[in-house]
């Protein structure tokens, strides 16, 4: 009940207005009668972001024979997340909430990541790139989408038209791309960029393999030698 209001309060004010106070209000509760269930605002903050992260992606993801898809699966799930909540998507990208959900999702990815065959040393690096580069393009695209309409949709305009009508002569590369630019809020961006974000991970695991091989062979030789 406590968290449904919050929702809703962080929904139409973002999460600064998200108070004790209006959180009373909207209960019709003594705003300390709070301090009950919550020692202070970041905790219920908190609590907020891990359950509705819950609602949408915990526990629907189960590990594959697959690790390419198993990163895509929840890169993709935190994009539609952040998407969801838009309003205060940005505010949440950057908090740690240490619970149950944020847990499972760090423990799924590197799994993932490790079963790729990335190097021990470096499995963990990897994973906080990925996961920063899904919560950097998501919470952008969430904050494109949070704008006033008439803002985003000038914005927008200005893709399909402004810069087609630029002089080829002074931008030349972008005439030439004109047509093709694509807006800051599309998901077109976000799926190249993880698809490339998969490949170097890949790459990075191949060279691995390679180094492993190498100093296998090493160890072969002089083995035999002995």
């Amino acid at each position: 009940m406590i968290l449904a209001a919050a929702e809703k309060i962080a929904l139409r004010d973002g999460l600064d207005g998200l108070t004790f106070q209006e959180l009373g209000a909207e209960l019709e509760a003594h705003p300390t009668s709070l301090y009950r269930h919550f020692k202070d605002k970041d905790e219920l903050l908190l609590e907020l972001v891990d359950g509705l992260r819950a609602r949408s992606y915990g526990g629907t993801l189960t590990p594959t024979d697959d690790w390419r898809a198993d990163l895509r699966a929840i890169s993709q799930r935190v994009r539609e997340h952040y998407l969801r909540y838009a309003p205060f998507a940005q505010q949440m990208v950057m908090r740690t909430t240490r619970r149950p959900v944020e847990f499972s999702n760090v423990e799924f990815t590197l799994d993932a990541v490790r079963r790729a065959g990335v190097d021990d040393d470096e499995v963990a690096l990897v994973q906080r790139a990925l996961g920063n580069f899904v919560r950097a393009v998501a919470s952008l695209e969430a904050a494109v989408h949070a704008l006033d309409p008439e803002v985003r949709r000038r914005d927008e305009l200005a893709w399909q038209v402004e810069y087609r009508q630029l002089d080829p002569d002074s931008y030349p590369t972008i005439a030439h791309y004109a047509e093709r630019l694509p807006s800051l809020g599309g998901p077109g961006a976000f799926d190249i960029g993880l698809e490339m974000m998969l490949d170097a991970i890949e790459v990075r695991a191949e060279r691995s393999r390679a180094r492993q091989r190498v100093e296998q062979s090493g160890d072969e030789e002089r083995s035999l030698g002995e």
